[in-house]
């Protein structure tokens, strides 16, 4: 048997004094960076040793065992308390010992120094109005932080009883807080991650107002009152977190004001909102250019099909359509179009000649359209594979009645559906009359006097000459068919077979038309009408009405559709009060 070769002098030299400090000021490879000829029983021992020595000699590495366990045990920072700058962070000061640690430790620090380069998060503190106005609010401030002074938790809780849209908004707040106070035991103290309950959008801390904060207030702000309590929060946050954006998000304008005034930064809440400005919603009809024909001839495709007529056209103003959508061509000298699009596919579209509903012999209960816009929303109200219909105005432009006239029609006349349901949404435009006495209907009455005025106009129009008698029984069977039912006792119910009608629908919120809407069963049509420039709702804008959010989020659907009418045709008096007043 040979002698056994001599011991390597590279291990022995290992263990020298000068050779440890060198070790020590060199990064240590990692596991998976051992050569891969090096056999377990020779490297292990040399790594371990080498690390011990290491650590003897007070080397800022740390052995690989202890790393992950000194990550966790670092100290956490103080609650709300600012990011610390990049330089000031220990997990982001890049060591010798950081960049030999494993990837699963390493990436919280990287993910912390990417955040303390583009900037600290935003902490946003809730009025409670915001918490009544969007039960889910919590969950749309992204990436941001969230902080609830103790006030409005009172006043969540004094807001709880009953049966308003309010009250079920202030129960659902706390009923998500109480979910995330109790997920995991979360501990309140130091946050609550908001993404626990699945809402992975939010990647921000909620914070409770869990100390007394010290403010300085002007002494004329009374401070007892709620308001002001959640503007003394404000100013303490700010003076507490000078590194750090608060900002205080509320729906009331008084208090966004006052805010401002004593320099602290307010904002409205706006993720509600469909669209920031009003005048870009939707309004259901394209002009098409005067040189359209001229551009067209080489492409255009047409048809018969059904008493209409289809054109097919491409184009870049193709690409501009959606379904649906009603374009119109008119030039002096040449005759016009008015067509309807049917399909988009690429750059081409299809467009379908309309029903003339300005002539009598094509009229609707009586009823003919006076202008462009009205022909437009009869064509829409008269077809049966469109579902969902809204029509958006201003005063006198025959919005209740083109709607009752083709619901009278397809209900009477074609039997399409059963009965007509009206409802609308009872808010007062002065002061509450109080208590009204009778049954749903009798208690709706109130409410519906344009019903009753629109009734009255068809009825009459209908019955002709028929004497006293004729027009008393058009008026009953009329009335046998429209029901009037309240918005109140909506929720849970299923229509089948029937046109729904609901009026003002620019006094409900995007929530309120969507528990509407959502009550249609087969063979059901919806029509919500209003006037985005008369909202009585308070908290409620032209942007985030639940008229604008059905419009848009409804534009293109092939079985709905908007139009928005233009030219009142109520009187000369009416439409001249419209423009000056």
């Amino acid at each position: 048997m040979p002698p056994l070769p001599p011991a390597p002098t590279r291990k022995a030299a290992r263990v020298q004094p000068s050779a440890v400090n060198e070790a020590a000021a060199a990064p240590v490879p990692d596991a998976e960076s051992a050569p891969a000829t090096a056999t377990p029983a020779r490297t292990v021992p040399a790594r371990t040793s080498r690390r011990a020595a290491a650590t003897a000699s007070a080397a800022p590495a740390a052995p690989a065992a202890a790393r992950p366990r000194r990550t966790a045990a670092a100290p956490q920072p103080a609650l709300l308390a600012a990011p610390p700058t990049p330089a000031a962070e220990p997990v982001a000061v890049a060591s010798a010992a950081a960049s030999a640690a494993p990837p699963t430790t390493r990436a919280p620090a990287k993910r912390k120094a990417t955040k303390a380069q583009t900037g600290p998060t935003r902490l946003f503190v809730l009025d409670t109005n915001v918490l009544m106005h969007d039960p889910v609010s919590l969950f749309r401030f992204e990436e941001h932080d969230i902080y609830l002074p103790m006030i409005v938790l009172e006043e969540l809780d004094s807001n709880k009883k009953g049966m308003s849209e309010v009250a079920r908004n202030a129960r659902q707040a706390s009923r998500t807080l109480d979910s995330l106070a109790a997920h995991n035991g979360g501990d309140i103290a130091q946050g609550l991650p908001l993404a626990a309950l699945g809402n992975k959008d939010a990647s921000g801390v909620l914070f409770f107002q869990t100390e007394a904060l010290s403010h300085t207030l002007p002494s004329g702000l009374p401070q007892g009152k709620a308001d002001n309590q959640i503007l003394g929060v404000v100013q303490a946050l700010t003076d507490k977190h000078p590194g750090r954006e608060v900002v205080l998000v509320s729906k009331d304008i008084n208090m966004r004001i006052k805010a401002r005034a004593l320099g602290l930064a307010a904002e409205d809440y706006q993720n509600d909102k469909a669209l920031d400005d009003d005048e870009l919603l939707y309004t259901g009809a394209l002009p098409l250019p005067a040189d359209f024909w001229t551009r067209q001839s080489k492409t255009i495709e047409s048809w018969q099909q059904g008493g209409h007529t289809f054109y097919r056209i491409g184009g870049p103003i193709a690409e501009q359509m959606v379904i649906n959508q009603f374009v119109y061509f008119e030039a002096p000298g040449e005759p016009p179009l008015y067509a309807r699009v049917t399909e988009v596919r690429g750059k081409t579209a299809v467009l379908k000649t309309l029903k003339d509903y300005t002539h009598l012999k094509n009229a609707v209960w009586g009823v003919t359209s006076r202008n462009r816009e009205q022909n437009f929303a009869l064509n829409l109200l008269l077809d049966p594979e469109i579902d969902f219909v809204t029509l958006a105005g201003t005063a006198g432009t025959g919005k209740t009645l083109m709607a009752l006239a083709a619901g009278l029609t397809q209900v009477l006349d074609e039997r399409r559906y059963t009965e007509i349901i009206m409802t609308r949404a009872t808010v007062s435009v002065g002061e509450d009359i109080g208590f009204l006495p009778g049954t749903e209907e009798e208690k709706m009455g109130p409410w519906m006097g344009a019903l009753d005025d629109n009734l009255e106009f068809l009825a009459k129009g209908e019955g002709g000459n028929a004497g006293e008698w004729g027009r008393a029984a058009t008026n009953e069977l009329v009335r046998s068919r429209i029901k009037v039912k309240s918005m109140n006792f909506m929720r849970g119910r299923t229509f089948m077979n029937k046109y729904v009608i609901i009026d003002e629908a620019q006094n409900l919120t995007p929530k309120q038309m969507k528990t509407l809407i959502t009550r249609a069963g087969p063979g059901t049509k919806i029509i919500c009408m209003g006037n985005l420039a008369q909202i009585d709702t308070p908290y409620l804008t032209e942007g985030s009405s639940g008229l604008t959010y059905a419009v848009d989020r409804f534009k293109g659907w092939p079985h709905g559709g908007h139009i928005t009418l233009a030219r009142g045709e109520r009187s000369r008096l009416a439409d001249f009060a419209s423009d000056v007043l």
